[in-house]
């Protein structure tokens, strides 16, 4: 799953979601489970609302594991006429031309009974010196029971973590 990023359209927008960075806060489908629906499959119904609020909850995601862009701005629009999701898409042409772009640094942020998010240009060096990964953006475990250590993979819902 590593680098894969799913795409969902509409006439007017294609959301992207990258699983790796998805931290399962819930927001999108407590906010519009007409949309984003994790029992259905596929989880996301671009025909659920109108395409205005689907950016306002996209928006909202913590992680930025989903994002959004107007179909007129994709470079490639073979993008839309897929049926499948393509490991072809990368990060950067999903934040190309919009606030996530890589910055220099890193910004930290503790999400509320949730992970740790880090998101900047940065790289992250295992205990052997080795690169684990570069990221824009990554959650990091705060409960302790993560199976993805160091990374949180959404453990602390079901464990109720308080923090």
């Amino acid at each position: 799953m590593k680098n894969t990023i799913r795409y969902y359209s509409n006439h007017d927008i294609t959301v992207f979601w990258v699983p790796s960075k998805c931290s399962h806060a819930t927001t999108c489908f407590r906010e519009l489970i007409e949309v984003f629906n994790p029992r259905k499959r596929p989880w996301v119904n671009m025909q659920g609302a109108p395409t205005e609020r689907i950016i306002e909850v996209v928006d909202k995601c913590p992680t930025q594991a989903l994002s959004w862009k107007y179909n007129h701005e994709i470079k490639d629009f073979k993008i839309r006429q897929r049926s499948e999701p393509s490991d072809e898409i990368t990060p950067e042409d999903v934040y190309e031309g919009k606030d996530m772009q890589k910055k220099e640094g890193a910004k930290i942020s503790l999400l509320l009974n949730g992970p740790i998010l880090a998101e900047g240009n940065f790289s992250i060096i295992g205990p052997e010196g080795n690169e684990l990964k570069t990221v824009v953006m990554t959650s990091f475990c705060r409960c302790g029971n993560s199976r993805s250590q160091p990374f949180c993979d959404g453990t602390h819902r079901k464990v109720g973590f308080k923090g």
